[in-house]
């Protein structure tokens, strides 16, 4: 594939398999993902060659070892295909050129225009075999590509140049000018385009490649977890249970539990944080991470083609592979440009064939073949893929997980964020301040099951007492209610002051206005009131002054009761208009409805997993703080890492850069062909335009491609946070 012509191609040949639903074509790094039912891998990759693409499927359970290969085969196998044509074709480009320009004169000189034709011959077989192939098989599947352009201008000079020189030679033709210089120096020039831009595309594509490269391919399993030394085996063959030894200096092959040992470990890889982080017996450690600083022994919890890592590596590739808005709609255009330019070139064929005051036929040849050759779509397939991935890359390298690129265009949109309060601006680790032994065995009852942060704190602080829970049956979590259940034969609810009030359970003097509480009742009756405490988390207020220097509105979006909700939303910094409290979680999506402007909402909890859904239907971003739970994560286009709240603002320049480079491509690519088909077409390129072009078009892929790694450069040099 070398435009996005191709691409919707592929994809059009994909989508006509029967059982699929989707599909998505990586122009970058020559890729499909399918999705559907009742999928056959080798059926569709036949699809796939039946319109006229070489393709292979790919095993659906690989190793990141595996991956890595691949992708470093498909990488090398294509900068080495285009060096080697690139090679060959300026090797016999140059005498070409040489004698064309330096040499006696060939007009009227047989012999020196039989040696042309014989050197621009080999370079038309075998430089040209790519172009024409390629275009054959197209043509077979009743379409056209990019190699269609060129394998007209290319076949029409050749042949023009061949046939007038056996004309000649036979007596039959006075000498005219012959183009055998400009075919063989065509083919040359943009496989040289094509060789920089597959070695520019490599590198824009970096970001994936290193994650691919942090999981190590052995491990070293051990029999025991106090034995020094084991046996070497492959990552891919780690089950769930094995105990796995790392040294210093080792990375964390998978996802696991520390049994022995301690090290300080660098997670800067997953998470971003540069700080080492302590772990010692007991901890939970991520595949990919470094032991700086001990020898640790860690227990699987997974297998090792199922670790974090391999999400991580999966979201990354499903970004950098889906599309944005803007990206469906260039690929609209490019499926009917080539048509449109074959259109164009024949029309100028025909007009300078008619009104051309001399040599008609030459300067109507060389004036079509120019416009095919110039406005080959290379560049504008690039525009966006490359940017997305410069972006997605970036991103990753920070900890924050983007699954789509349409995700990361609208992030770059949105004009305001909500938050939810628990365990996004605050610690999410609250505390039972007061409640009675009793009254903490039932609740614990009930909350036990649940990972809300009020449950998470009522069964640590009932294990701090020394007590144990009353056992529950029939557990109800509702979100933004609370839990209920039955112990000891009659119904128990767990809920929110807020529900309370709504129901009438309480008044508003039962509780206290500066405290956060639940309340436990008893088959309809008060049986007791918890009350917590939950810091601030430090960048909170950080995060709000550098979202409004961005230009961006933070409201506050809870189901906790006013009071509370206003000292949290002044300990932040936000204006008691901005604080919206004692909201369920229909009223949080109603808040985001009424909105006339894209907003990003940003929480971890159940209750949030409909708000986060709203968030992107309505052209914004649903980000989920990645210590939350596994609904809200799953609602999320964006996850960013727990304990790092300022990775919001790096999310919104990100975005914000990753657009501006995509406007930029297409600026620049679609101001190529704007202006360089109309100079084509009047002959303003001279005699040798199709040579010109051959190298302007090369120039402009490049020039896409170098401003999304200027972009991937720019972002590395961004400051955290």
């Amino acid at each position: 594939m070398h435009c996005s012509s191709c691409v919707a191609h592929v994809e059009r040949a994909l989508e006509s398999v029967a059982g699929v639903d989707d599909a998505m074509v990586s122009l970058v790094d020559s890729t499909a993902q399918v999705a559907g039912s009742a999928l056959v891998p080798e059926q569709l990759a036949q699809a796939v060659r039946d319109a006229g693409y070489a393709a292979t499927p790919l095993a659906a359970e690989r190793s990141l070892a595996d991956e890595r290969h691949d992708l470093d085969l498909r990488v090398r196998s294509r900068v080495n295909r285009w060096k080697v044509r690139t090679i060959v074709g300026i090797a016999l480009w140059v005498p070409l050129a040489g004698i064309h320009w330096f040499g006696p004169g060939t007009h009227g000189n047989l012999a020196l225009q039989w040696v042309l034709a014989a050197i621009a011959t080999i370079s038309f077989l075998y430089v040209g075999w790519a172009f024409f192939s390629s275009a054959w098989d197209a043509l077979r599947a009743r379409t056209s590509n990019m190699d269609t352009l060129v394998s007209i201008g290319v076949i029409s000079a050749y042949v023009y140049s061949l046939v007038v020189l056996i004309l000649e030679t036979l007596g039959l033709h006075s000498p005219s000018a012959t183009y055998f210089m400009d075919a063989a120096g065509l083919l040359a020039f943009i496989s040289l385009g094509h060789y920089l831009e597959a070695r520019t595309t490599a590198q824009a594509g970096g970001a994936l490649r290193a994650l691919l490269e942090l999981q190590p391919d052995h491990v070293e399993q051990l029999e025991t977890p106090e034995a020094t030394a084991g046996r070497k085996i492959p990552t891919s063959e780690v089950t769930p249970g094995d105990l796995i030894l790392v040294r210093p200096g080792d990375r964390v092959p998978v996802d696991g539990e520390i049994v022995n040992g301690a090290t300080a470990l660098d997670e800067s890889s997953i998470t971003g944080e540069p700080l080492p982080a302590e772990r010692t017996v007991g901890d939970q450690v991520l595949a990919g991470t470094i032991s700086t600083t001990g020898v640790i022994t860690l227990r699987a919890d997974v297998d090792g083609n199922s670790t974090s890592l391999s999400r991580i590596v999966d979201i990354v590739r499903q970004a950098q592979a889906s599309k944005t808005r803007t990206q469906k709609f260039v690929d609209t255009v490019a499926s009917v440009f080539v048509p449109i330019v074959l259109v164009i070139a024949a029309v100028t064929f025909i007009l300078w064939l008619v009104f051309a005051p001399n040599d008609a036929l030459q300067h109507a040849l060389v004036n079509a073949v120019t416009v095919l050759v110039i406005a080959c779509p290379c560049a504008l397939g690039l525009a966006t893929p490359t940017a997305v991935m410069a972006g997605s890359g970036a991103a990753s390298h920070r900890g924050i997980l983007v699954r789509s690129a349409d995700a990361l265009e609208r992030a770059a949109v949105v004009r305001g964020i909500c938050f939810d309060k628990t365990g996004t601006l605050t610690q999410g680790r609250p505390e039972v301040t007061a409640a009675d032994d009793d009254v903490l065995q039932y609740a614990a009852g009930l909350a036990a099951g649940s990972n809300h942060p009020l449950s998470t704190a009522i069964v640590s602080a009932l294990a701090a007492r020394g007590l144990e829970p009353i056992t529950a049956d029939s557990i109800e979590e509702k979100p933004g209610i609370g839990l209920s259940g039955r112990m000891e034969g009659v119904e128990w609810q767990l809920v929110s002051v807020a529900v309370a009030l709504d129901r009438g359970w309480i008044k508003r003097t039962d509780v206290p206005e500066d405290a956060t509480c639940s309340i436990l009742m008893r088959e309809g009756n008060v049986r007791g009131v918890l009350t917590f405490r939950d810091l601030v988390r430090e960048d909170a207020t950080r995060l709000i002054e550098r979202l409004s220097s961005l230009g961006l509105r933070s409201n506050l979006l809870t189901g906790d009761r006013t009071s509370i909700a206003q000292i949290v939303g002044q300990q932040v910094g936000l204006d008691s208009k901005a604080v919206h409290a004692q909201l369920t979680p229909e009223g949080k999506v109603d808040f985001l409805r009424g909105s006339t402007e894209p907003l990003a909402m940003v929480g971890d909890g159940i209750n949030d997993a409909a708000a986060l859904s709203e968030a992107g239907a309505r052209g914004g971003v649903g980000i989920a703080i990645g210590s939350g739970t596994n609904v809200a994560i799953e609602s999320a286009d964006i996850v960013i890492p727990g304990d790092q709240l300022l990775r919001i603002t790096d999310t919104v320049l990100i975005s914000r850069s990753t657009r501006r480079t995509i406007r930029q491509n297409l600026i620049l690519s679609l101001s190529y062909n704007t202006c360089a088909i109309p100079v084509a077409a009047f002959g303003l390129l001279g005699v040798h335009g199709p040579l010109v072009a051959g190298i302007a078009m090369g120039l402009s892929s490049v020039s896409v491609v170098a401003n999304s790694l200027r972009l991937r450069r720019s972002l590395q040099r961004l400051n955290p946070g």
